[in-house]
């Protein structure tokens, strides 16, 4: 329900404007609590003295500036990658229970990265990241074959089944190939696997954000036509809307956020589901302005797991992946419990 003078669905215009007020200053709270907590704390003060005056002389400076600064950044980067992958899958497939790990892109960026690894050693952040993006571009186009996605929508529930499905074959073929590489490939894949910020420094940074880039400037292109094409295809048509082209380049841009953001910081699941959902509860069904909400409440809810990990068990660092992951699993379950879906 929305109140007067607000939009038919979603929260009143200046209810919005409290709670994006209250998300970004949540924002700003969550990174200087960031760049201080960990197995090392640091005072806020000297936290502000790294920021303002760096002191390559100084231990706790250089530990907020190399270690804990790209860590944050790298948290704002993958979460909005991720918040936007989520919302365009969910846009182009027509199921409001789709997400990257959900449709198997997560599976199959991770085996690709785990049979790159296994063929030659230790890679450079680049090849990583083209790697992953492969893996998830093939995983997508599987999965998407299987639920019979095309002319006419699929139901929501062989989308997620196919997916299942997809995931639980490249989990198999990960583990067999981890099983027959030697340990330092174990070590690598099991530090990245996870699903955490932990360890990502200025390079990881630097090599991700290119893709990013590219994948969200995709992502604003296509929520711009998007809403013409939830009219159907005929209507579309009749709007200009190039229905294949779109649809075409919003796979594009899921592969490149996706990809590149697993590759970095490895799978992070539920969180491309989480975010559309509570956007679409408060702004309603319009795509460009779901964008914007779904990329700053991904963003905010990975930082928060982040720092949570951090915060519940001292010294140790669960990764944020986990975190978000105890957060999604039931979020996942009482959508799918609400909307019922028994259609097979």
């Amino acid at each position: 329900m929305t109140g007067s003078g607000g939009d038919r669905n979603g929260l009143a215009p200046h209810r919005r404007g409290l709670i994006a007020a209250a998300l970004v200053l949540g924002l700003l709270l969550l990174s200087v609590v960031g760049l201080a907590v960990g197995s090392k704390p640091v005072p806020w003060a000297t936290v502000m003295d790294a920021l303002r005056a760096f002191d390559p002389d100084n231990p706790d400076h250089l530990l907020v500036v190399h270690l804990r600064l790209p860590r944050l950044l790298t948290g704002l980067l993958v979460g909005a990658a991720l918040g936007a992958a989520g919302l365009l899958i969910q846009a182009v497939t027509g199921n409001a229970l789709a997400d990257p790990g959900i449709l198997g892109v997560n599976a199959g960026a991770s085996l690709a990265v785990v049979a790159a690894l296994a063929l030659f050693g230790q890679l450079a952040m680049g090849v990583q990241i083209l790697a992953a993006m492969a893996g998830a571009f093939l995983a997508g186009l599987v999965v998407l074959g299987l639920a019979g996605a095309g002319g006419v929508r699929s139901s929501p529930t062989r989308i997620v089944l196919a997916g299942v499905a997809v995931s639980a074959v490249c989990l198999s073929f990960s583990q067999l190939v981890m099983v027959n590489s030697i340990d330092q490939v174990f070590d690598h894949y099991r530090n990245w696997v996870v699903g955490a910020l932990e360890g990502r420094d200025l390079d990881v940074l630097r090599t991700t954000l290119p893709f990013v880039t590219v994948g969200l400037a995709l992502a604003v292109y296509v929520t711009g036509h998007l809403d013409a094409l939830g009219l159907g295809a005929d209507m579309g048509t009749a709007l200009g809307v190039h229905r294949h082209r779109i649809l075409g380049l919003s796979l594009l841009a899921i592969v490149l956020l996706a990809g590149a953001s697993t590759a970095a910081v490895g799978p992070i699941a539920f969180l491309g589901l989480i975010a559309p959902h509570l956007a679409r509860a408060l702004v309603g069904p319009n795509h460009r302005r779901l964008l914007r909400w779904s990329m700053l409440l991904a963003v905010f809810t990975l930082l928060l797991a982040d720092v949570a990990g951090r915060l519940l068990a001292p010294p140790a660092d669960l990764g944020a992946g986990l975190m978000v992951a105890l957060i999604g699993g039931p979020f996942f379950v009482i959508l799918a419990r609400r909307d019922r879906l028994t259609d097979l």
